[in-house]
């Protein structure tokens, strides 16, 4: 049974989408099926794993509002082993449609239980906001993760997101754990940039982790091609960042790979 990941932070420019986007093609060259749930109208996954979010049939909207199964939904990658469920700018008007809906906190969940043995991980793209399509994604997740840059707001309104997930967990989903805090755009000619990371990791320890994510122009470039960091450029740092952080939440869940015919996680 795969494990559902959210990547979420209710504040912009954090590196959500290229964290989601780019851990799930790491997972993918390591030989674990993945799928990208793209849940940001903005559509960023979409458009970062090559697809044209204009010319997108069906999405994520669809399984929410319509109840559409996900498989109808789910459109290959160019990547290995990653596959993608696109948004759309319709899911702008979701939460506003789910508002009178029984369940409506549930219905990303349902989608997802159908599909989640056909995967090793599904990683779930929030938007930035902590609206009614975030909180499907926390109650549908095994766990988050939050992206925090290292910059001088790093700590604003990280508060108030863990309260998020406090009160999902009291109310919605009570298995929801903390998968960790991955720090990102971490430039090393700076201090304050050093600054930033000994204060996260001195308010939040144990939830860091080792792996930081660093200021790379591949990586910033790379969604201009339509790419993840991996096609496009498999040895730049940007690239060697994300397949150790992908490694080091492999090993923080104890998963390894069997080499048999059946691929199955021990």
């Amino acid at each position: 049974m795969g494990k559902i990941i959210a990547i979420t932070n209710q504040k912009g420019g954090v590196g959500k989408t290229t964290t989601a986007i780019n851990l799930g093609a790491s997972f993918g060259v390591l030989e674990y099926k993945t799928l990208i749930v793209d849940a940001d109208p903005q559509a960023n996954a979409t458009s970062g794993v090559g697809l044209d979010p204009r010319e997108v049939e069906t999405s994520i909207y669809d399984c929410l509002i319509n109840d559409m199964d996900p498989r109808e939904v789910i459109v290959e990658t160019e990547n290995p082993n990653l596959d993608i469920i696109p948004a759309h700018i319709d899911l702008v008007g979701a939460e506003l449609e789910l508002i009178n809906e029984s369940n409506r906190e549930h219905k990303l969940k349902m989608a997802l239980e159908t599909i989640r043995d056909d995967y090793d991980f599904i990683i779930i793209d929030c938007s930035p906001s902590l609206g009614l399509i975030t909180v499907n994604a926390l109650t549908a997740a095994d766990s988050v993760l939050v992206p925090v840059q290292c910059e001088y707001f790093a700590l604003e309104g990280l508060g108030k997101l863990l309260n998020t997930i406090k009160i999902v967990q009291s109310r919605l989903n009570e298995d929801l754990e903390m998968e960790g805090i991955v720090l990102t755009m971490y430039d090393t000619r700076l201090r304050l940039a050093n600054q930033v990371v000994d204060e996260v990791k001195t308010h939040f320890q144990d939830l860091v982790f080792n792996t930081i994510i660093h200021r790379n122009t591949r990586l910033g470039e790379a969604p201009s091609f339509g790419e993840t960091i991996i096609m496009h450029d498999a040895t730049c740092k940007g690239s060697i960042n994300y397949l150790n952080f992908a490694r080091e939440i492999l090993q923080k869940n104890d998963l390894t790979k069997m080499k048999n015919k059946d691929k199955q996680l021990i």
